[in-house]
């Protein structure tokens, strides 16, 4: 199968600490972690991981950081070829503080205007499909040009651009935030009319698969029934990434033809394992410990 990425990249400084930061203090570290970063990018670098012919669509700078973004995906072993590098681009940069204590993180993105169309057309065949809403303009044509293929959004912010590409794609999976603001509600994840009822404004208007992921709750679907999928518990010690690695391992399963039950459960087990360690795309597992994980507990 080949697989199409279009989404942000950044580069990620991970900051691990064992308690978060009080301000106008000063304090030491003895390791900081640095590697790319961004939610399409980190799901395009699972899939390549896991030996799937997987082009990543993106733009860089022509900087330090795009340079190791650009490493990491050729040591990787994915197609680099629509991943643009622009010589007038700063390449965003992410610093993250870990707090190991409660798995917690705090995100901090510089990032300059954004690039709404990459320079390649958009035809590009393919069999699986990735997309977080960035370069939207390449997104879409990607997708039109490919209706057959199995798509996937990676929801995070409600923006027109996630609203308009996510009636393109097979499956909407959106955060919790992503679908309180759609549907102009809070969740209670113990409350299920809350669920249901921000489940079905996103149905009603996608029109496609939906998937509401709930972090440490699980995730919330409708299957013979709607119904909270739990994820596997663990020992957090850095969430970065923990969605986009969700992200990533969801657009594998499915689209290696395993029910929407088992894809969100191993995709559930990919994102845990992942943030029992620090840092976002170092810490994504081999594919073959998410699927004997259940073997092991």
């Amino acid at each position: 199968m080949k697989v199409v990425c279009v989404g942000h990249s950044t580069y990620d400084t991970t900051l691990p600490m064992d308690f978060y930061p009080a301000e106008n203090l000063k304090y030491r570290i003895t390791e900081h972690i640095e590697c790319g970063g961004g939610p399409a990018s980190n799901g395009a670098y699972l899939l390549a991981k896991w030996g799937m012919d997987t082009t990543m669509m993106s733009a860089v700078g022509d900087d330090y950081y795009g340079q190791q973004i650009v490493k990491e995906f050729k040591e990787i072993g994915a197609n680099i070829d629509c991943l643009e590098v622009h010589s007038n681009y700063m390449t965003p940069s992410s610093y993250i503080i870990a707090n190991r204590s409660s798995g917690s993180r705090t995100i901090i993105t510089s990032k300059k205007d954004p690039i709404r169309k990459l320079d390649h057309d958009g035809h590009i065949p393919a069999d699986l499909i990735l997309i977080d809403g960035e370069h939207p303009e390449t997104a879409e044509a990607v997708l039109l040009a490919n209706p057959d293929a199995i798509s996937v959004i990676d929801a995070g912010r409600l923006t027109d651009d996630t609203k308009r590409l996510g009636k393109l794609v097979k499956y909407v999976v959106c955060s919790k935030v992503f679908a309180e603001e759609f549907a102009g509600r809070k969740i209670d994840v113990s409350d299920l009319d809350s669920l249901i009822y921000c489940y079905e404004k996103l149905r009603e208007y996608f029109q496609n698969t939906v998937v509401i992921t709930l972090e440490d709750k699980g995730s919330f679907t409708k299957l013979e029934d709607y119904e909270i999928l739990p994820t596997v518990k663990v020992q957090a010690v850095d969430s970065t990434g923990a969605g986009d690695i969700f992200h990533g391992a969801f657009t594998y399963f499915i689209g290696n033809g395993y029910s929407l039950r088992d894809t969100i459960h191993y995709a559930s087990i990919t994102s845990a394992i992942s943030i029992t360690r620090v840092g976002a795309r170092i810490s994504i597992p081999e594919l073959s410990e998410v699927l004997h994980y259940d073997e092991l507990i």
